[in-house]
This record gives C-alpha cells, structure tokens and sequence, in this order.
C-alpha cells in the first residue's frame, strides 16, 4: 500500500449529500479496495496508480479542525473510510475527534469495527451518529466486491456496541445487488440496534465499468435486473415491501 503524505489547506468542505452540510476527507483512497467504489473517479486527479493501492494522508488534518466550529453536520468520511486500516497506526481520526469543537454535530459512516475504539470520544459530542455499510456479501461476493473490509457479521456487532453505549445509529444497506443481499436478514440482525436505515441500490454507473464488466460476467441474472427498468422498478416495489412489513424507520431509498 502506497501512502502518500500532504498537507492540506482546508479540511471542511461543503458537501451535498443527504443530511451533511460538510466533509472532512482526513484520507483520500482506502485500503477496503471495495470493487464497486464509487470514489474511484478520484483516480482521475489523483496520478498514484490503481484505485485501492494508495492513500493519501492529510497529516495536518487535526490542526486544521482546532478552534473551529462549523454550522451544520460534518461528515467522515465522502471520498474514503475514517476507519481504513491506516487508521489504527496514524490514528488521524482518532486526533480529529479529540480535537473538534464537542458542540459539533458529526457523523460517520464506515465498513470497519475500529470505530468501537473511539466510544469514548464520540460519547462527548452535541450530536453524533455512526453509521454502518451492510449487506449480505460473503464468500465468493465477499472476495469480489469487499476484498480487504471487515465481514458483515463484525460490522454488526460494533453497530450493537454503539448503540449499547447509546451512540445513535444507522444501518446504511448498500449497494443492494439483487439476488445477492437478502434484505429480510439483514433487516432481522440489525432492527434491535439500528436508530434507522438508509437503502442505496446499486449504481453501475457510478460503479464503472470495470465493476459492470465483473457482474455482467458472474451474476448476468442480477446485472439483467440491474439495467432492465421493468425487472427493477418490480424488484424496488418488493423491496419496499419488505421495509414496510418491518415496521423500520427508514430515511429512504436511493435509486440512481
């Protein structure tokens, strides 16, 4: 793994996505090397080789939070994972927590059960949820899709952690590949210890080719779901089916 140093000018950047009004990407890149990751575009501006074989390091990232507070909620982490394996030597999030403002309000969505180290840390601010990517993939689709995260199984039981610790939670269910995550049993492990849900269906496009290629090949059954509007738009009503039948709350899904 390739780590590269910098030094940033700015950490916060205004962000649009549901919920945030800001970002601190600490890292660029990750080590989960997820196949589908849809921050490989980053690849485009960042010349460090193959996405998920470098990671650049904001190293002065916990200075530039310091004796600020920013309206709205941060979130960690828009182009990378906070809980990476980096993350346990350089422990940069751990400082940018220790450092940021406690009346702020954070947020953070991860695939690592590292995050259960920082409890302590995240129990002291105004308002903080974490939240957790699950789904279904082990095995064979494990290997393909998330070779270098932590399972499903270990991400629940930090999401159960957390929420003992009465840290708000959510499950973020993503990318939901029909025929491949089986939304009812991760609906079943997670209802007692998740606050509430996100659902993200698969975007290919967002996904690249590469990844298209590797489905179309391995689960053609799927990637016909995937690109026939018909097939999906009755799988989605299944789908929200199942959600209404669990009595969850849910903030939505997205459908790209």
């Amino acid at each position: 793994m390739q780590v590269i140093k910098t030094q940033a000018k700015e950490i916060f950047t205004k962000t649009k996505l549901p919920g945030s009004d800001w970002a601190i990407n600490q890292y660029v890149g990750c080590e989960h090397n997820c196949s589908y990751c849809y921050a490989k575009f980053m690849s485009r501006w960042k010349k460090h080789g193959k996405w998920g074989s470098w990671v650049e390091v904001k190293i002065n990232a916990p200075e530039l939070v310091k004796n600020r507070l920013v309206d709205g909620w941060i979130f960690m982490s828009s182009v990378s994972d906070a809980y990476q394996p980096i993350e346990k030597k350089l422990k940069l999030t751990r400082k940018i927590l220790e450092n940021l403002d406690k009346r702020s309000q954070i947020s953070i969505l991860t695939k690592s059960n590292l995050v259960t180290r920082d409890i302590d840390l995240i129990k002291q601010f105004k308002k903080a949820e974490i939240g957790f990517t699950i789904n279904s993939f082990k095995g064979k689709e494990k290997e393909l899709f998330e070779p270098s995260s932590p399972t499903s199984e270990e991400r629940i039981e930090a999401l159960k952690k957390l929420h003992e610790n009465g840290i708000t939670t959510y499950a973020f269910v993503s990318p939901i590949v029909p025929g491949l995550i089986d939304i009812e049993d991760i609906i079943a492990k997670t209802k007692d210890c998740a606050d509430y849900y996100w659902f993200e269906m698969m975007n290919l496009r967002g996904a690249g080719k590469e990844f298209i290629d590797l489905l179309k090949t391995k689960y053609p059954k799927s990637y016909k779901i995937l690109q026939d509007k018909n097939l999906l738009n009755k799988y989605i009503e299944e789908l929200k089916y199942v959600i209404k039948k669990s009595k969850i709350r849910t903030k939505g899904i997205e459908i790209h």
